[in-house]
């Protein structure tokens, strides 16, 4: 039978008195009734506990763990008792790569399933819009839902939007523009090449409105007005909400503003932080002294903050997104380059390295996102160079989405002690992945089974709002690997529903140096936890994608319940 196992913080008072005494084996400590206690249920707290009956949590953390019976007795008159009727509960879920819930204001495509549904969505917002006035859409969708698994071109949103501009944003690395965009910003074939970027064409030469990475330079879009402070405060706040409801008690921002990190301390200066931040600063572009000193003089200290907001490190980019990720071999589609195409490199090498070994001098942790093969060698460079400098074993430096990793990689990645964050950007992108890279390398993209083999520790998240932000997508994919459109794409590299929930508890908290602080649910952790509606290991499939979450503790406190 399980034993109830006291929290440390009850035990250690009298620990000492009671061993000078040689009583600890035979004496307990007095203990105060719990804050709430779950029983009745199947809780699976990822650690050496195992699988117990019923959860006791006291000043926000697992106060004791054992049967239901054992448990009941530490409810006191103020202390509200769940019963779980059975249910099961499990650590809070993370996301290791998360910018935002929605794609930004403008015209909603989240809804588009066909090209004529994009169409439709902007032609609707140009009848109320002034002839000439910019339309510009959000960027919470992907191709890869539509049902012609392809980019609205320039000819579609001419169609949309006669004579007016049109700028359609995907994701953080793409914009579309329609004829009047381009001529707006003085695009044409005549425009050259920008460094780290890319100016679609169509087959005859003609551009089709593509403008990928640094090319999206060449068009400023329109600043969005100051916000109100109280207003972006009530946004948080009402953003975390919904997160929590879906069973999210932690996120880590993978590279934003310092403006964005001192508005969430507010929040959480106000009371009204519902879940725990890792905040990672973007550095510049222009890497490299001075645009580095000027940036670091306006961030936050490394480090800085408590148990509810971290500053995490600072992040870098190397190459491009789906559509440029840096590939040793080429791309499959041309886009009208005789199929030399391996992608973009956003950041010339000798700067990127300078930029990470100064980073490193100055007692930042790195994280760099990088796509392809080709992209994943250059961040390992830039690495031992800063190793070169001074060891980074054990600062668990961190490549992110490292979508096509080869099996020289992961000996280099493990001499570094080195963390990979994995997004199921699969699960949406699939068919352009197909298009971009062909079968095998697409089937191939964010293998975390190979990952995890070859010892390389993974976080799970999602990169929303790029990809949809509901964490039990994100689950399904990994655990089957299942595409939207696509089927299954290389089953060998699933992983687990185990495995799965330790990357996203666990291996999320080694990835934010907090596993001696929550991933698990034993005695002594933050109580942060979630009730599922079904058995989160024995449901069966695709129950993982549409999961209900019935009760989201952060802390210790409900902050969702359905």
């Amino acid at each position: 039978m399980p034993k109830i196992r006291p929290s440390r913080a009850a035990v250690a008072p009298a620990a000492g008195y009671l061993a000078a005494l040689g009583l600890v084996a035979c004496a307990e400590a007095p203990r105060e009734a719990a804050d709430l206690v779950l029983v009745d249920g199947e809780i699976l707290t990822l650690g050496a506990t195992g699988v117990v009956e019923a959860l006791a949590v006291a000043d926000g953390r697992v106060s004791a763990t054992g049967t239901s019976e054992e448990i009941r007795m530490l409810a006191g008159p103020d202390t509200r008792v769940v019963d779980l009727g059975g249910r099961t509960v499990i650590p809070g879920l993370t996301d290791n790569h998360y910018h935002g819930i929605g794609g930004g204001p403008g015209v909603d495509l989240t809804g588009a399933r066909s090209m004529a549904d994009v169409v439709d969505a902007i032609a609707a917002v140009a009848l109320e819009t002034a002839p000439g006035e910019l339309i510009v859409t959000n960027r919470d969708w992907h191709e890869g839902q539509l049902a012609e698994h392809r980019l609205p071109y320039r000819d579609d949103l001419d169609g949309a939007a006669p004579g007016q501009p049109v700028v359609v944003v995907r994701g953080g690395h793409e914009y579309v523009l329609n004829s009047a965009a381009l001529a707006r910003w003085g695009i044409d074939e005549s425009t050259p090449e920008v460094p780290g970027g890319r100016i679609g064409r169509y087959p005859d030469g003609r551009l089709n409105g593509e403008l990928v990475d640094r090319a999206k330079d060449l068009v400023t879009l329109p600043a969005a007005a100051p916000p109100d402070p109280a207003a972006t405060l009530d946004a948080l706040a009402e953003e975390y909400a919904a997160l929590n409801a879906r069973g999210l008690t932690s996120i880590r921002y993978p590279g934003g503003p310092p403006e964005q990190y001192r508005a969430i301390a507010r929040l959480r200066d106000a009371g009204r932080l519902t879940l725990r931040v890792n905040y990672v600063l973007r550095a510049p572009r222009g890497a490299g002294a001075p645009p580095l000193d000027e940036a670091l003089a306006t961030w936050p200290a490394m480090g800085e903050g408590d148990a509810w907001l971290r500053v995490g490190g600072a992040k870098l980019g190397v190459d491009g997104g789906f559509e440029g990720g840096l590939m040793r071999e080429p791309y499959e589609e041309p886009w009208g380059e005789g199929g030399t195409f391996h992608g973009l490199q956003t950041l010339p090498t000798e700067r990127y390295i300078e930029t990470v070994r100064e980073l490193h001098r100055q007692g930042w942790r790195v994280a760099t996102h990088a796509v392809g093969d080709a992209a994943i060698d250059l961040v390992l460079d830039g690495y031992e160079a800063a190793n070169a400098d001074a060891p980074i074993d054990g600062l668990r430096w961190v490549i992110e989405h490292g979508f096509i990793p080869r099996e020289e990689h992961f000996s280099r990645m493990r001499a570094l002690g080195l963390s990979v964050t994995a997004q199921n950007h699969l699960y949406v992108a699939a068919p352009s992945l197909v298009k971009y890279w062909g079968a095998d390398r697409a089937a191939w993209t964010t293998p975390v089974r190979a990952y995890l083999d070859a010892g390389i520790p993974v976080s799970l998240g999602t990169d929303s709002p790029v990809i949809p932000w509901d964490p039990w997508w994100m689950l399904h994919h990994f655990t089957t690997r299942g595409t939207i459109s696509a089927g299954v794409l290389d089953p060998a590299q699933a992983i687990t529903r185990e495995e799965a929930l330790r990357a996203v508890t666990s291996g999320y908290a080694h990835l934010t140096f907090e596993e001696e602080e929550k991933g698990t649910l034993e005695v002594g952790m933050a109580a942060d936890l979630i009730v599922t509606a079904e058995h989160v290991l024995e449901c069966e499939d695709p129950c993982l994608e549409s999961m209900e979450v019935d009760l989201t503790l952060v802390d210790g406190r409900v902050v969702y319940e359905r």
